[in-house]
């Protein structure tokens, strides 16, 4: 990369104009850098993930903190683009008015040009109907969703950022799709990436206790669900060598490493420590590695698709866009007389 990475401090006390100048120029130097490492990548990440991926460039593990809030204050700022992070879209507006700036004309071409490909929009076949398994994915942190979308859509694969807990409507509308492939014979899987902590490695019976809440609400048990958890596990994050932190600190800033803990004594916080110690890798760490990330990714999805079906989808949905496109010729022929 064209520019180092310096992580800018800001000296104690006033600073004379001497040491401002050099301040923001190391300020200027940081934000190049990520802009430049920002447009080698093909997916956003949020300002968590940066911190990983400066860490390819010797940002201390301790000056990860600093790190988001330098970013997020640039982005304030105008020195990084206010998307240099990725969008949490749970907080967009609706209703946003947006203007058309085409002619007349220019606004009827592309009508005309979208109409004669429309066909290829049309899908009146289910993905799933050649399929065994109905598969959905969840993943733990923003990074994870934005690097893993493209893998997911090819395989018409549901994603979303678990967030820690799902809230009960989206929980709700997931289950209601798992009952309908259900009661179409298919067996259910629900594919889940997240951090490499205790919590994390135990989140199978999480994951199904959480479902289990809405069973009586939404008429469908999780009781047949397949959780395959494949990530980050310890194999993994050796191969890629991935970094870890050396601490078990939990969202509340509490530590389950520390005995005073009120789940430090329990069983999976113990098998947890006895097998690795008090250190943990997080999620957003995949970003440092995106090709083994989505490969990652895809392999888990590839575990309960057959691709002979995907053949048989593709060759139905082509016939059926086909039929859409000769009757888009036709009728245009028949308004064109």
């Amino acid at each position: 990369m064209t520019h180092a990475l310096t992580f800018p401090r800001r000296p104690r006390g006033r600073m004379n104009l001497a040491k401002e100048a050099i301040y923001l120029q190391s300020r200027a130097d940081f934000c190049a850098a990520i802009i430049e490492i920002d447009r080698s990548l093909d997916f956003k990440i949020g300002a968590r993930g940066w911190c990983y991926m400066l860490e390819e460039y010797e940002l201390a593990k301790g000056d990860f903190a600093s790190a988001e809030r330098l970013i997020s204050d640039c982005r304030k700022s105008g020195e990084l683009p206010l998307d240099i992070c990725a969008e949490d879209g749970a907080r967009d507006f609706n209703n946003v008015e947006s203007l058309d700036g085409t002619t007349p004309e220019e606004e009827a071409d592309a009508v005309l040009g979208y109409v004669r490909q429309a066909h290829h929009h049309y899908r009146p076949v289910s993905f799933w109907n050649t399929q065994t398994h109905y598969c959905e994915m969840l993943v733990e942190k923003i990074d994870l969703k934005s690097l893993f979308d493209p893998v997911c859509a090819k395989y018409n694969v549901p994603l979303a950022n678990a967030r820690g807990n799902a809230d009960i409507n989206s929980r709700a509308a997931m289950m209601r799709r798992f009952a309908e492939h259900e009661a179409e014979g298919r067996q259910c899987v629900l594919l889940y990436a997240g951090d490499h902590d205790p919590a994390g490695l135990r989140i199978s019976d999480f994951l199904h206790k959480n479902l289990a809440d809405l069973s009586q609400a939404v008429s469908w048990s999780p009781d047949n669900l397949i959780v395959y958890r494949f990530g980050l596990n310890d194999d993994f994050i050796q191969a890629q060598g991935l970094s870890w932190i050396n601490n078990l600190e939990t969202g509340s800033g509490e530590r389950l490493d520390n005995p005073k803990h009120k789940d430090h004594h329990k069983e999976y916080v113990q098998t947890y420590l006895a097998r690795f110690g008090a250190r943990k890798v997080e999620a957003n760490a995949l970003v440092t590695r995106p090709k083994a990330g989505r490969q990652l990714c895809e392999d888990a999805i590839l575990a309960y698709i057959n691709m002979a079906g995907i053949d048989d989808y593709r060759a139905s949905i082509a016939e059926a866009q086909e039929a859409v496109a000769d009757q888009i010729a036709e009728k245009l022929a028949g308004y064109a007389q």
